[in-house]
């Protein structure tokens, strides 16, 4: 069974690279002088109701130009990813950028795309993730869905459905999820609904096989709940210090995880 998903997931893997390919020559139309050149969105859904999951997913209006450019730039490192570890999110990861020199004994794959959510995550999951056949996966995203109002029970059963996807895919993919970093009120991210969806998170994360829970709330979190300003500039975005932060507490689930070096 397990070499039935494996060999269904390297056709997929090819499948998408072609896509992403086709749509990289779409957003190239014209001779690629403009970042503002039109861009191909007709394949995404037409709004977020569309979308799998629970809750507000975005405001939609422009995120499918967004993911667009994003998926087209995954398409030109795709073959080179091929069975990294897929680090999933959304601009708080899609930020990440020195992820290659802080994990130099990996080989790793960044998929976060600004603006996304939990639902995003879900319909998305299978192309620009799985279809790598990720040596591991770290997920951190849902404070755009706290952002745009969602439930945090929404949240937890999106998170749950996106465990499920990569289960039903491969059982054996180890999955880091981080807990939601904090925000701030006035950020539309208040510290209580935070902390009800993280501990939703435990909740949710406790006893699943190959299924590891990172602490990346407690480790910034000032008294009051929220971010700070010394390590989240907009209250929002970890700054490089912070993301040493991520860095530090992510080692030692790796450490505990049969990976290959590159």
């Amino acid at each position: 069974m397990i070499q039935v998903l494996k060999f269904n997931r390297i056709k997929n893997f090819f499948s998408s690279c072609l896509a992403a390919i086709v749509l990289g020559l779409l957003l190239c139309s014209g001779g690629c002088r403009s970042t503002q050149t039109a861009v191909d969105v007709s394949h995404y859904p037409a709004n977020a109701n569309l979308l799998p999951g629970k809750g507000p997913a975005t405001s939609w209006k422009g995120l499918p130009a967004v993911w667009a450019q994003r998926e087209a730039q995954f398409a030109k490192t795709a073959a080179g990813d091929y069975h990294a570890v897929v680090f999933l999110g959304d601009s708080i990861t899609q930020g990440w950028t020195s992820l290659a020199k802080d994990f130099p004994n990996l080989k790793v794959a960044n998929r976060g795309i600004g603006g996304d959510t939990t639902r995003g995550v879900l319909y998305r999951l299978d192309a620009d993730v799985l279809s790598l056949d990720p040596q591991a996966i770290v997920l951190l995203i849902g404070t755009n869905d706290i952002g745009n109002g969602a439930n945090p029970a929404d949240v937890a059963d999106n998170i749950r459905a996106i465990l499920k996807a990569i289960r039903k895919e491969d059982p054996e993919i180890p999955v880091i999820v981080c807990e939601v970093m904090p925000s701030s009120a006035k950020m539309g991210r208040p510290a209580d609904k935070i902390e009800k969806l993280n501990a939703l998170i435990q909740k949710e994360m406790k006893n699943k096989p190959n299924v590891y829970l990172c602490d990346t709330w407690s480790i910034f979190a000032d008294a009051n709940g929220n971010a700070p300003h010394d390590i989240f500039h907009d209250l929002l975005h970890p700054n490089a210090a912070g993301y040493a932060k991520w860095e530090a507490a992510l080692n030692p689930i790796l450490a505990k995880l049969d990976l290959k070096a590159i």
